[in-house]
């Protein structure tokens, strides 16, 4: 009798997509789902329920290290609806996911959760690695403990990580200087507005800022780039006057890059002086990104996916657990540009999985 790894071999799909059309679960393009119901029929393909029935008595469990989310950061719910639609699927085939949180302003909650994480006794370990340092510590456990892991949403090179789930940060970066330039006028100038004070630590954003200057060198274009670190994006008095003191000193600046997924708050600050400010590109469609796009208050919006991005964790983790399918060395997410008038076709597909 032909097997679910022999069907997925023929059909040039995981062995976790035959699965998935096999009980009729959704994330399975109708065309890739076909070839596979043609397989199945031509080899008279039966599940084996005594077979299944026994692989189900192993268990496993994935923990998850990310970010809480909050009014103040509001990007992590999606990645978290992700994990949680994977967690859903992968329960029947004996897998568990525990989610541990911290605080991505200290570093103290990312190692006490990573310490709560241990103690659930995991088989694979989805991270999302935001502090570079502690995360060497951190990873160099799991490799004495022999467990598997994967670094979501943020690259880092040199952790010996299996895979990494995301957005390749510095083209998303390269992208928003392109759309820039191509908002403004050859002398006009921009205003990068951060808020780490040590972007050496958060790899994302600081990818995202080389990208963004590396496309005005390439291109050798005169459009001089300001560059300011606001700790506290909600103090909006402050805010406003560090912003207005710089348009004093600095008329010829048209347009805000906003590296991190807080454009709207910025957004915000500036809506009082916009005439002179007219382009702001940022990151990410949190709800108050989109509303802020939609009011005509940001111009661009680059989107990752991230919903996606936590979903693809959980699969690719399972799929190791339960088949050994080694996961690729990157599963990058889709680098999209949202604007006012594609907001609601993007609304519509973001929740969408294809494998």
């Amino acid at each position: 009798m032909i097997t679910i790894k022999e069907i997925a071999k023929l059909a040039k799909v995981s062995p976790g997509t035959v699965d998935r059309v096999i009980h009729n679960r959704e994330g399975v393009s109708e065309k890739t789902a076909e070839r596979i119901r043609v397989i199945l029929k031509e080899h008279n393909f039966k599940v084996n329920r005594i077979a299944q029935s026994l692989a189900m008595k192993k268990k496993y469990t994935i923990a998850v290290l990310m970010p809480g989310y909050d009014e103040e950061n509001p990007f992590w719910r999606s990645p978290l609806e992700g994990i949680q639609k994977a967690k859903e699927e992968v329960r029947s085939f004996g897998v568990a996911v525990e989610t541990f949180y911290f605080d991505q302003k200290n570093p103290k909650t990312y190692i006490d959760s990573f310490g709560e994480l241990l103690k659930a006794n995991p088989q694979g370990v989805v991270l999302v690695p935001t502090f570079k340092k502690e995360t060497k510590e951190l990873t160099n456990i799991l490799v004495q403990e022999n467990i598997p892991y994967v670094f979501l949403n943020i690259a880092l090179e040199g952790y010996n990580n299996l895979s990494f789930i995301g957005q390749d940060s510095y083209k998303s970066g390269y992208l928003a200087g392109k759309l820039m330039q191509l908002c403004l006028k050859e002398n006009d100038h921009i205003l990068t507005v951060h808020s780490r004070p040590d972007l050496s630590n958060f790899n994302n954003i600081e990818q995202r800022i080389k990208g963004f200057d590396t496309y005005f060198k390439e291109k050798h274009l005169k459009n001089t780039n300001h560059s300011i670190e606001i700790v506290d994006f909600w103090d909006t008095e402050k805010v406003k006057a560090i912003i207005f003191n710089l348009l004093k000193e600095e008329p010829k600046i048209k347009g805000i890059f906003v590296p991190n997924s807080r454009s709207y708050t910025i957004a915000d600050h500036v809506s009082g002086f916009r005439a002179k400010i007219p382009f702001l590109i940022g990151f990410d469609t949190t709800e108050p990104n989109l509303h802020a796009l939609m009011d005509e208050k940001i111009t661009f919006l680059i989107s990752q996916k991230p919903f996606q991005q936590g979903y693809r964790a959980i699969s690719s983790l399972s799929k190791l657990l339960l088949y050994n399918e080694i996961p690729q060395t990157e599963i990058l997410s889709s680098i999209e540009i949202v604007t006012k008038e594609n907001i609601p076709v993007y609304q519509e597909k973001q929740h969408t999985i294809f494998l």
